[in-house]
C-alpha cells in the first residue's frame, strides 16, 4: 500500500471526530489543500463540539457524528453520503468507533497511518498509508496525510479559524482592550494531567503582584471544572482581581477569549492548541504526556515539560525506550511541576 499522487484529487473526505486540540491541527492541512486547489471539494466528519469550533471554516461541509448515537448515527450519517464518492478518505483517527464509521463512506483511495502506528484493526479499513516517519509532534504526523495527495504544507502553518463579531464582542465585554490578563485553564479531560488547585492560586497571586496580570479562569460546564474553580478561587489572596469565565463562554466565545490573553496557563489539553492557533503564548504544564509530541505545534518554547523527569523516576525508563505518545499518567506526576517552573517562564513572557 505504497503512496500514489497520480490520481487527481476533487472530492476529499476528512475523518477526524475529536479531540478539541488535534482537530486545530487539521485546519492549516485544510487551507494547504484548498490553496493548492481553489475547486477541491472537502467533507470534514468530526464530533458536535469540533463542528462549534469549526463553524464558517471557508470551503468544508462539516458532517456531526455524534459518538452516543452509536451505530444508529452513523447510518443516519452514511444515508447523509450515500451519493457521494470521495477520491480520497483521509482516516485521520484510530480508534475502532472511526474505522467502522468509515466502512460506510465511498472511496477510491482509503488513506491511513503508516504501520508503526496503526492500531485497533486499523490497518482493514485503508487501501494506503501515510510515509513512515520518525517521532515528532502530533502535526507532524497529521501533515503527512495530505502530502499524501501531492500537497506541500507551507513553512508556517495557517489556523485562520473564524471567530464571529458576537464572540468578538463577548470578549471584549469581560477581558478590556489593554488590559494584561492571564488565562488559566486548569483542567484536562483526564484527571490525572491536572496540577493542583492551590498552586495555580499561587501563580494566579504571583502574577497579579509581579506582573500586574490579572487572572481569567477558563473552562465548561463540568462538575469537576466547577470544583476546580472554586478551591482555586479560595486558595487566592487576590481573588477580587480574578475574572471567572468558567461555564460561561462558547467555543467560538474560547477563540476570542484566549486571543486577548497575554498568556495562557493550561496542561494537556484543548485550550493549549486553540490558543495557540491565536498566537497567544502557553505555558504548558507537561508530566503525564510529553510537550514535544502534543504541546503548542512550533510554541512550546514556554512549556515546562516533566516527561523525561516522570519516565526516570516512575518507570526507570527514557522517553526513547516508550512507546511514541504513551502516557505517564499517574498520581503524583504533575506535582514534578513547581509553582516556580511557572513563574519563570511567566515572567520571560512578560518581558518580551
Amino acid at each position: 500500500m505504497s503512496p500514489s499522487i497520480a490520481s487527481p484529487v476533487q472530492r476529499v473526505c476528512i475523518l477526524r471526530l475529536s479531540a478539541l486540540g488535534d482537530v486545530t491541527h487539521i485546519v492549516p492541512l485544510v487551507h494547504a489543500l484548498r490553496a493548492a486547489n481553489p475547486a477541491i471539494e472537502i467533507t470534514w466528519i468530526c464530533g458536535p463540539g469540533e463542528a462549534k469550533l469549526l463553524d464558517g471554516l471557508a470551503g468544508v461541509r462539516l458532517c456531526v457524528y455524534r459518538k452516543n448515537e452509536g451505530f444508529s448515527g452513523m447510518r443516519k450519517l452514511w444515508r447523509e453520503l450515500m451519493d457521494t464518492e470521495f477520491d480520497a478518505l483521509l482516516l485521520m483517527q484510530l480508534a475502532l468507533r472511526a474505522n467502522v464509521l468509515s466502512l460506510g463512506l465511498r472511496a477510491k483511495r482509503r488513506i491511513g497511518y503508516d504501520r508503526a502506528r496503526s492500531k485497533e484493526g486499523h490497518s482493514f479499513f485503508i487501501n494506503e498509508r501515510i510515509a513512515e516517519h520518525p517521532r515528532g509532534h502530533v502535526f507532524d504526523t497529521l501533515a503527512r496525510f495530505v502530502e499524501v495527495l501531492g500537497v506541500d504544507l507551507p513553512v508556517a502553518p495557517q489556523w485562520n479559524i473564524p471567530i464571529p463579531d458576537e464572540a468578538i464582542a463577548f470578549a471584549a465585554q469581560h477581558l478590556p482592550e489593554g488590559e494584561r490578563c492571564m488565562g488559566i485553564s486548569p483542567c484536562s479531560s483526564h484527571s490525572l494531567r491536572n496540577w493542583r488547585a492551590e498552586r495555580y492560586a499561587a501563580v494566579a497571586d504571583a502574577a497579579f503582584e509581579r506582573f500586574g496580570m490579572r487572572t481569567a479562569l477558563l473552562g465548561g460546564r463540568s462538575e469537576l471544572e466547577a470544583r476546580m474553580r472554586d478551591a482555586i478561587l479560595s486558595a487566592m489572596v487576590h481573588r477580587d482581581q480574578a475574572i471567572d469565565l468558567v461555564g460561561k463562554d462558547t467555543l467560538k466565545q474560547l477563540l476570542a477569549l484566549l486571543q486577548r490573553l497575554t498568556v495562557l496557563v493550561a496542561p494537556d489539553s484543548g485550550p493549549v492548541h486553540i490558543a495557540n492557533t491565536v498566537g497567544t503564548p502557553v505555558v504548558g504544564l507537561y508530566a503525564a504526556t510529553d510537550a514535544t509530541r502534543s504541546g503548542p505545534y512550533g510554541n512550546s518554547q514556554w512549556c515546562v515539560n516533566r516527561y523525561t523527569e516522570v519516565a526516570a523516576r516512575f518507570y526507570n525508563t527514557t522517553p526513547e525506550r516508550l512507546p511514541w505518545g504513551k502516557r505517564l499518567e499517574r498520581e503524583g506526576v504533575m506535582d514534578l511541576i513547581a509553582v516556580d517552573d511557572v513563574l519563570e517562564r511567566l515572567e520571560a513572557v512578560a518581558s518580551q
